[in-house]
Formats: C-alpha cells, sequence, structure tokens
C-alpha cells in the first residue's frame, strides 16, 4: 500500500510518498497528490523501534500480578497483600506480586510479616529487578525453602522460585502474550531481544504459528541450554523464519544494585567485612570464560550480565581472552579505565537507561561518590561504544519511548536531572533503538507519529498513530 504525504523524521519536513513491497521500502518520492493508498496527512514518519532487552513471558505474567511497586515499607507491602487477599477468591495457587524494592525500606522483609498478610495461601512477592523473592511459610514450604528464617530468596534461588511461578498453561501465556506484544505494537515496537529464562526457541514458534505476529524477535538461549542449541546448528543472526531470529548466549555474572548483590570493588555500606559484602559474582572467570569461548567458537555471541564495576571489569577481561565481540547486557557501574574497552573490544554496551531513575536514590547512598560514572550513557559513547537500548522488562515499561526519554533527560516528574552530564541526544537515543533507516531498500518496519521525534521536549507523550512490520499494519490509530 502507498503510504501518501509523509514527512521522514529529521527532514526539512518536505512531504513524500512512501512505496513498500514484499516488506521493503522500493520508493520515497516528492508527495505527488496521488488518490491511491493511505493519506497519513503530513505526519512523521521514524523507524520501527526496537528493544534490546526483556523477559517477554515475564513481562506478559506481572500483567496479571499484584502491583506492590509504590510499598514504601515491608509493612506497607504486607498491608497491600493483606488487602488484596480480602477481595480475591480463596484457591491453593500462590498469591503473587510484583515490584517491590526494599534496599532504602526502614524494615526488612520478613517471614512473619506475609504470614500475617497471607495466612495459610503461599504468598510469593517477586523485586521490581528480578533478583530477589520474599515468601511467606506457606510459599517456603512449597518451593522447598521450610524454615528460612527471612523468606528473601536472593540471584539463583530467586530464579528457580521465578521460573516455577512462570509455569502456566501455554494457551493462557500465549494468550498474554500476544496481547502484550500488541501493546508493544501501539507504542511503535517492530522487534524485541527476549532473554526469557528458558528454551525460547519453540516458544516463539508456537505462538508466532499460532498468530501473533506483532514483533520480531531475536531469542536468548542461557547457559544450560547452550549444547542443545549448538546440535541444533544454532548461530546467532540465524533466521528460523521472517520474524523469529537466533539471538545470544545470555550469560549471567552478578546481581543486582536494589538487592545489594552486584559486584563492585567497593563493599555495600553497613556490610563491611561481611560475607558477600562486595555483592555476588555468580559466574566466576573460570567459569564463564569457558563458556563464552564455547558459544563464540559455535557462532553464538555471549551477552554478559554485568552490573557491578568489579563484574564488568571481568567481562571486558573475558572478552578480550576470546577475542570476539558480544554484547555486555546493563553496564550499570564501570570502572573509569572500561570505558573504552567496549569500543576497543567490539563490546555493545546493552543499556536500560529508565533504571537510573529509578535506582537514582538507591545508588546515591550504596555507591555513593561513585555515581558519576554510573549509568554513564553518554560517556560510553563519548568512547566510542555502540549502544543497545532496552528496557529489561518487566523491570521498566516494555516501551522505548519512555526508555529514550530517560536517556535524553535523565529525570522523570518535577525531579532535577540526576547526573545531567550523562544526557544523550534524542537522535542518538532513536538510533539505540532502532535498526533501519527510513530509506529505499529497507525493511518497511515504520512508526509514524504525530509530531516529529527529533523536534520534542519529552518522548514519554509521543502519540503513535501507526505501526508497520514488513509494510503491513501491526498498529494503526489514525
Amino acid at each position: 500500500m502507498l503510504l501518501r504525504n509523509l514527512r521522514v523524521s529529521g527532514s526539512d519536513g518536505a512531504l513524500v510518498d512512501i512505496l513498500p513491497v514484499n516488506g521493503r521500502i522500493v520508493s520515497i518520492a516528492p508527495a505527488a497528490g496521488s488518490t491511491l493508498g493511505l493519506d497519513l496527512e503530513g505526519r512523521w514518519v521514524s523507524p520501527g523501534l526496537w528493544d534490546n532487552h526483556v523477559h517477554f513471558s515475564q513481562w506478559a505474567l506481572v500483567q496479571q500480578r499484584l502491583d506492590v511497586s509504590t510499598a514504601s515499607s515491608a509493612r506497607d507491602a504486607a498491608a497491600m497483600v493483606a488487602r488484596a487477599l480480602e477481595r480475591a477468591a480463596p484457591e491453593p495457587e500462590p498469591f503473587i506480586g510484583y515490584g517491590f524494592r526494599d534496599a532504602l525500606w526502614a524494615d526488612a522483609p520478613t517471614v512473619e510479616a506475609l504470614d500475617a498478610a497471607g495466612g495459610a495461601r503461599p504468598v510469593v512477592l517477586v523485586s521490581g529487578d528480578l533478583h530477589a523473592v520474599w515468601l511467606n511459610s506457606a510459599a517456603l514450604s512449597l518451593f522447598g525453602h521450610a524454615g528460612h528464617p527471612t523468606g528473601m530468596l536472593v540471584e539463583d534461588a530467586a530464579f528457580a522460585v521465578t521460573r516455577r511461578l512462570g509455569v502456566v498453561a501455554d494457551e493462557v501465556l500465549d494468550r498474554w502474550a500476544a496481547s502484550a506484544a500488541k501493546a508493544a505494537a501501539a507504542r511503535g515496537v517492530v522487534g524485541i531481544v527476549d532473554l526469557e529464562m528458558t528454551w525460547n526457541l519453540d516458544t516463539w514458534l508456537r505462538r508466532i504459528q499460532g498468530g501473533n505476529k506483532s514483533l520480531r524477535v531475536e531469542f536468548g538461549i542461557y547457559a544450560e541450554h547452550l549444547e542443545r542449541a549448538i546440535g541444533l546448528g544454532l548461530r546467532s543472526g540465524q533466521k528460523i523464519d521472517d520474524l523469529l531470529t537466533v539471538g545470544p548466549l545470555k550469560l549471567i555474572t552478578d546481581g543486582s544494585l536494589n538487592t545489594r548483590t552486584a559486584y563492585c570493588f567497593d563493599e555495600y555500606p553497613g556490610r563491611e567485612g561481611q560475607e558477600n559484602s562486595h555483592g555476588m559474582l555468580t559466574l566466576p572467570p573460570e567459569e564463564l570464560l569457558p563458556l563464552m569461548r564455547r558459544g563464540a567458537e559455535a557462532g553464538i555471541l555471549p551477552t554478559v550480565h554485568a552490573i557491578g564495576d568489579h563484574a564488568n571489569a571481568l567481562a571486558l577481561d573475558a572478552f578480550a581472552e576470546i577475542g570476539g565481540g558480544g554484547r555486555i547486557e546493563h553496564a550499570q557501574l564501570l570502572a573509569h579505565g572500561d570505558f573504552p574497552r567496549f569500543a576497543e573490544l567490539g563490546v555493545v554496551a546493552s543499556v536500560q537507561p529508565d533504571h537510573a531513575l529509578d535506582d537514582r536514590d538507591v545508588a546515591d547512598r550504596l555507591w555513593a561518590g561513585r555515581t558519576g560514572r554510573a549509568f554513564a550513557i553518554r560517556s560510553l559513547l563519548d568512547a566510542g561504544a555502540e549502544l543497545a537500548m532496552g528496557s529489561d522488562a518487566p523491570v521498566s515499561p516494555l516501551d522505548p519511548w519512555t526508555t529514550m526519554a530517560a536517556a535524553v533527560n535523565r529525570t522523570r516528574g518535577e525531579r532535577e536531572p540526576w547526573h545531567p552530564e550523562q544526557r544523550i541526544s534524542v537522535a542518538a537515543a532513536l538510533a539505540a533503538s532502532t535498526r533501519t533507516t527510513v530509506a529505499v531498500g529497507e525493511l518497511a518496519d515504520l512508526v509514524i507519529t504525530e509530531q516529529d521525534p527529533l523536534a520534542v521536549d519529552d518522548l514519554r507523550g509521543m502519540t503513535v498513530s501507526a505501526t508497520l512490520l514488513g509494510g503491513g499494519f501491526t498498529h494503526k490509530a489514525l
């Protein structure tokens, strides 16, 4: 279908007609007054948006769970659970909440608090960063941790619980995922990198064959599935079908800031001399390096989760050892000397700018004196690093406009920008959130908006009029 009377973002605003054929743009010409096709009435067109780090099933699941993200204390979170259970029908399945961030709470999460709220029903609250779960006694027994003194599980123990919580009938989860995909398309998203902690190939083949065709998907592979992937001959960048592509090998080396498990050179305040006072190195170099090498040699490029500055330094050392490119996920705190190493080693910085706004107060307390090199996206760009921006949904919303706004403005609401020297331009944010351009020969993956994204003050309020994937509409509000 001919798309008439569009203005290309960043251009002089002259009206053009764009013709997609067989999924690609075959012509862009000055508007000729044709009556064929669709008149876009002077709206603006940009490349379709990518979210380069999501946990898609988790994102679909949390839409069905109690939101406890506004809880200001453990007592407050437990009260939210109690109120929700008063309205809920009695049933044996675990009651699940999501989104708590306890690093700044004055009181600590306890088993007793959730026992009082949930009674005999198992209750599980998943932290906003996905690296911790808080369980009551019934849930601790259910998940094999009876007698745990606090009810707070972190890292691998937390991931195991989260995986079991995600065991939902395929047809149910696929329906929720289809809804989430359509919602993403309504925000201009054409593609995601799905780093869900499962075997994603079969999941996405089933979803696409079942009609979920709103997004392009690159699926990650975890260490426990590496040999299976190699046995199938999978390689990063390999097309499974038009919408599904093999992504990277995902390896997790440390934890998170809020959970105080990000692995840092400095100790966490108040934990000096204690076990894991520097955080947790969950995959030390002697285990990380062989996995990275095995994947790289098989053509499955590694992407390494590293949040603390020491974890990032070790990950970059490993990339130097294998001599090949890949990605580091998060790169939240970096040593000064490590910024240029991304470009030198050909390692992409896969960053989530909205986390800086969620974590600014926690970082000011736990990384005091170091926040000038935390979430330092501008410093990475200035050092020549390639950026790939994403949300880490459900940790942040699957909405690239929100992601880009965080990178551009370094604030939300009325607060002063946090480390404004780390702001980047809208053009740089768009480049890190797209994979194509509006040009002849490119995929016709497009987002049509009421305003030029390069000329607005706050990208969060961007109105998306339409999204096209391969020239077909996945969202249309015209």
